[in-house]
């Protein structure tokens, strides 16, 4: 290039004759009239056509490229593993050239499907009460002092809007539940129709074009709110482009301006706020007023809230010997009625309920750990073992459900148990549960502590009179006025004596 200049330089702005240019440069004058000739900037060359290592595998390479095209983003194959399987056939050509190869392929055919007329749209207009569309995005939050990695559903109404956005840890069904529940309850109603793309939480299996095998407990949610699911075309989103633009906008809008909290409720109470003014601060744009004043009008369009779907998912578990189960890696425990039986167990977003025969058994709150590294956690009810060590009360002093006991119970445990037999008497106290309130049980420990007496007949003195009423600390009891003496009697001695002087000599009344 530097060369060029300089001769069209010489030739056009100098005006020298070729000779000199020749002379000067040290080129021929064949090539300076070339040069001169062609009056292009730029010189061209000739590129020689060499056989490439990859044309005997090209045709080869392009087809899997195809498969791989139609496959989900995270089930391709990388360019790595493809160069690595065509090295199994025999291929002895660099990874760069297959990488090379795939760029190309892949801006040919988006160059096609443009000239196809992909990636032109045709914009949406949707009546009051018509759809609403869904979609679950991921984003991050700071809760309890820990960035926490965040699930967040996301629910819009497609005439008016409106939007709500609810957290989750997981993407599983009860929480798709559970965000369904809480979007229709801000929203102020259930729509006619519902706009999802294929998530698996929905859809089993995706058929030929509108084809879905919808999963029966997610038809079961339809039904229970009374709207239609639709699903769209894979890889089209823009069919519920509403919605996902929110979630683009949702990040500026909240998450990078968004507090620490000490809990999820909290972050969820937090995010509802936020939507709902939101919605007074964003115009709408193709109706006008805010998004809260088009919202208004289609609330009254919209059909009355349902009470909410139970949306547990339940699965079949067997009790172990200990009276525990095991879900996501933690144990919780279950009546001793039970152990070595299969119980239900359904699973809530923030609870587990176990079930068998028809009636519930016990429940406790779920906790759902995101990071494998942490080590499993068990978590007991003391009340679950009484029977088991009704038979075996030696079981009670070391027995791990009895570590989180109330203070007053570890107390009257801690006194009875220097005592030979004591742990007889504790479990017999400890019994008294499962006839009695808690709160009187515990309550009468702690009279019989401050007493100065822990023994089981004294606690079970104390309790009867707490049941009966007749303790000095239950409720002070006004006289009505009704019961109140007109005339108060006089005491008189002189009347028990007359009374001894006519039994005298006779026989004594006792």
């Amino acid at each position: 290039m530097g060369l060029l200049n300089v001769i069209r330089r010489m030739a056009l702005r100098e005006q020298l004759p070729i000779r000199e240019i020749a002379r000067r440069t040290g080129l021929s004058r064949n090539t300076i009239r070339k040069y001169l000739k062609s009056g292009a900037v730029e010189p061209k060359f000739a590129t020689p056509e060499r056989a490439s290592k990859l044309d005997p595998f090209a045709e080869k390479l392009a087809g899997w490229l195809k498969t791989e095209a139609a496959k989900g983003r995270k089930q391709r194959r990388t360019a790595k593993q493809l160069h690595a399987d065509l090295v199994a056939l025999g291929f002895t050509g660099s990874y760069g050239r297959v990488s090379a190869f795939a760029r190309e392929w892949r801006a040919g055919r988006q160059r096609e499907e443009q000239t196809a007329g992909r990636g032109i749209f045709v914009p949406l207009v949707f009546r009051p009460c018509e759809a609403f569309q869904f979609d679950w995005s991921e984003d991050f939050a700071v809760i309890s002092g820990e960035r926490t990695k965040l699930q967040v559903a996301h629910m819009k109404l497609s005439h008016s809007r409106a939007f709500v956005l609810r957290a989750y840890l997981l993407q599983t069904h009860e929480m798709l539940f559970d965000a369904h529940w809480h979007g229709f309850r801000v929203l102020g109603g259930v729509p006619a129709r519902g706009i999802y793309d294929n998530m698996r939480t929905a859809v089993d299996r995706v058929g030929r074009g509108k084809e879905r095998q919808v999963n029966a407990r997610f038809l079961a949610m339809a039904n229970h709110y009374v709207f239609e699911p639709t699903f769209c075309n894979p890889a089209s989103g823009w069919e519920k482009g509403q919605v996902e633009k929110g979630v683009q906008d949702a990040r500026p809008r909240l998450w990078q301006q968004m507090p620490a909290f000490p809990d999820l409720d909290a972050l969820n109470a937090w995010l509802e706020e936020r939507c709902i003014a939101l919605w007074r601060d964003t115009e709408h744009g193709a109706l006008p007023g805010a998004i809260a004043d088009v919202w208004a009008a289609e609330r009254a369009a919209l059909m009355p809230l349902p009470p909410a779907f139970d949306g547990f998912v339940e699965m079949p578990k067997r009790v172990s010997p200990t009276c525990l189960i095991t879900f996501e890696r933690n144990r919780y425990s279950v009546p001793a009625s039970f152990a070595n039986r299969p119980v239900s167990l359904r699973i809530y977003p923030d609870r587990l309920v176990v079930v068998a025969e028809g009636q519930i058994l016990c429940e406790h709150q779920r906790l759902i750990q995101r990071s494998h590294h942490l080590p499993p956690r068990t978590f007991y009810d003391w009340r679950h073992y009484l029977a088991v060590i009704q038979r075996k009360p030696g079981a009670l002093r070391n027995g791990a459900p009895f570590t989180e006991l109330p203070e007053g119970f570890r107390q009257l445990q801690a006194l009875m148990l220097r005592r030979v037999g004591g742990d007889r008497e504790m479990v017999d106290v400890l019994a008294l549960v499962l006839h009695h309130d808690e709160e009187a049980v515990l309550t009468a420990v702690e009279l019989a502590l401050a007493e100065g007496v822990a023994t089981k007949t004294h606690v079970l003195n104390i309790l009867h009179r707490l049941v009966d009423g007749k303790t000095a600390t239950g409720p002070d009891i006004d006289t009505p006025q009704a019961l109140a003496l007109r005339r108060e009697p006089k005491a008189d001695v002189g009347r028990y004596d007359a009374l001894r002087a006519r039994t005298a000599g006779g026989r004594h009344a006792s």
